[in-house]
């Protein structure tokens, strides 16, 4: 039976459209960092070339390659990591050409550093990109996090932000780091604005 993230992650996946606290473990990821706009066509790019290797991984078996411990799954969604530099940080508006972000896509739990490399020289094979050597294999763990499902454009994320925020206040947390996590559940290029589905996150930690 194919495992699908949808019905046996929803905690992670699957949030209420309001602020909750959760417990993130270690996941693995093929990732990809980069600063500006995301509506930028190098965007577009990174993105693709993260997919290329995640279809790689899935589709092995056909290729003749079958990892140990394999199973069929689902291919995980997009997710990024969103910060500032320094100077977007001063400025009182936002300005996207400013952001720094760290997109990606999680894998199954068989894959290890010999598989990601495996994948990266079928890809490369079949076809290159120069981006490929950019990527990197990570483990990640949020761990402790408040998170929420934003319903929406992305530019109105900032009224989810603000709950978030208050959640995070009202429960003596604060956050650990300055960026937040988001996980995109809806192709933005197939769903209209309005009906996107995005998991927002901020790793935190209790005031002491």
């Amino acid at each position: 039976m194919k495992y699908e993230w949808k019905k046996e992650e929803k905690n992670l996946y699957f949030p209420k459209s309001i602020p909750e606290l959760i417990t993130v473990p270690k996941q693995k990821f093929f990732i990809l960092k980069g600063k500006g706009n995301p509506s930028r066509e190098a965007f577009a790019e990174e993105v693709g070339v993260l997919y290329s290797l995640a279809y790689a991984i899935r589709m092995m078996p056909k290729q003749g390659y079958c990892p140990a411990g394999y199973f069929e799954y689902t291919v995980y969604p997009l997710e990024g990591i969103w910060d500032f530099t320094e100077a977007g940080k001063r400025q009182e508006t936002l300005n996207k050409d400013e952001l720094l972000y760290t997109i990606m896509i999680r894998q199954p739990e068989f894959v290890t550093q010999e598989v990601a490399e495996k994948a990266i020289e079928i890809v490369k094979k079949k076809k290159p990109h120069p981006l490929l050597a950019a990527v990197s294999f990570e483990m990640l763990e949020d761990g402790l996090s408040v998170q929420m499902l934003h319903l929406g454009p992305y530019d109105t994320e900032s009224q989810s932000f603000k709950l978030m925020n208050e959640f995070i206040a009202n429960h003596n947390l604060e956050k650990r780091v300055f960026a937040h996590r988001e996980i995109y559940l809806s192709d933005a290029r197939k769903v209209q604005p309005d009906k996107l589905k995005t998991v927002l996150r901020y790793m935190v930690k209790p005031i002491l």
